[in-house]
C-alpha cells in the first residue's frame, strides 16, 4: 500500500512524518521502503546519514532510465539502498530530479512511477514516498501510483488555506487518473494542547467533516535532535510522548 505524504506548504514536517512512520513500520518487522522525491533529499540524509555517497544510485537514476530502451529489463529495485537500519530501505532523492523533468514531462513518462510501484509492492510491505512541497510531475506522478495520501498539517491559517486546494487536486487526480487514491487522513502536527488557535482550527476541520487522524503530534524539541542525530523516534527514544503519538498514528492507518 504505498502512501504519499503530501502538502503544498512546505515546513509542515512531510519528511520527518515519513521517516518516522517507515521506521516504526521496519521495527514492527515490516518490509519498508521509503522513496524521497523532494530534490532537497531531507527524507534520505534523515535515514542515511547524508546524500548517497558517488555511484549510489538514486531515484533519478530509476527515471533517467524510463526514457531509455533498457526500462523494462531493469528492476525498480536496483535504485534502492539499504539504510542502517534493519528492514528499512531508500531510493534516495538527488539534486538531478530537477533536470529531468522537461524531458519526463515531453516524453509523457507520468505513469513510470505507477509500473514500479506495482512491482515493488511485491517485494515490500509498506511503501512511504516523500514528495517536495509542490504540485509538480513527481507529487503527480506519486499520487496516481498510490492508494493512500496523508496530510501533514500544522494548524495556521496558510496551511488550511493550502489544505483545500490540496485536497481538491487530490480528489481531479483520483477522478482522472486513480480511482483507488484514498486520503488517508490529515495528521495534525507541531500541535500545542493550551493554545486556543491549534484547537480551534482542529476542531473546525473536524466540524467540516474532513478526516484528521489522531493522535495529535506534539512539538518537541526531541525531533530536531532526531535530526540533527539520523535517527528516527522510534530508535532514539522509544518511550518519549511523541514516538507513542507516532506509534499510536501509523498503528492506526489502513494495513
Amino acid at each position: 500500500m504505498p502512501i504519499v505524504v503530501f502538502n503544498q506548504k512546505g515546513g509542515v514536517g512531510k519528511s520527518t512524518i515519513t521517516c518516522n512512520l517507515a521506521a516504526i513500520s521496519a521495527s514492527q518487522g515490516l518490509r519498508t521502503l521509503v522513496i524521497d522525491l523532494d530534490p532537497q533529499g531531507n527524507s534520505t540524509s534523515y535515514l542515511l546519514g547524508g546524500p548517497v555517497a558517488e555511484g549510489q544510485p538514486t531515484v533519478a537514476d530509476f527515471f533517467e532510465n524510463t526514457l531509455s530502451y533498457s526500462f523494462k529489463s531493469t528492476p525498480p529495485t536496483h535504485f534502492v539502498v539499504e539504510s542502517p537500519f534493519e528492514n528499512l530501505d531508500v531510493m534516495p532523492s538527488s539534486p538531478a530530479l530537477t533536470e529531468l523533468v522537461v524531458k519526463l514531462e515531453s516524453r509523457q513518462k507520468i505513469y513510470k512511477l505507477r509500473e514500479a510501484l506495482q512491482q515493488l509492492a511485491t517485494t515490500y510491505d509498506r511503501i512511504y514516498i516523500d514528495t517536495a512541497p509542490a504540485l509538480n510531475f513527481y507529487t503527480r506522478a506519486a499520487l496516481i501510483g498510490a492508494s493512500g495520501c496523508l496530510i501533514p498539517f500544522d494548524c495556521d491559517s496558510f496551511s488550511r488555506q493550502a489544505l483545500y486546494t490540496l485536497l481538491d487536486n487530490v480528489q481531479e487526480i483520483r477522478a482522472d487518473h486513480n480511482p483507488e487514491l484514498q486520503v488517508d487522513g490529515i495528521v495534525v502536527n507541531q500541535f500545542q494542547p493550551r493554545a486556543n488557535l491549534p484547537q480551534r482550527m482542529v476542531a473546525e476541520l473536524i466540524d467540516e467533516g474532513l478526516p484528521v487522524l489522531q493522535p495529535y503530534l506534539p512539538a518537541s524539541v526531541r525531533i530536531r535532535e532526531s535530526h540533527e542525530r539520523c535517527l528516527p523516534m522510534v530508535y532514539l527514544d522509544p518511550s518519549h510522548k511523541i514516538t507513542l503519538a507516532l506509534i499510536a498514528l501509523h498503528n492506526g492507518l489502513r494495513g
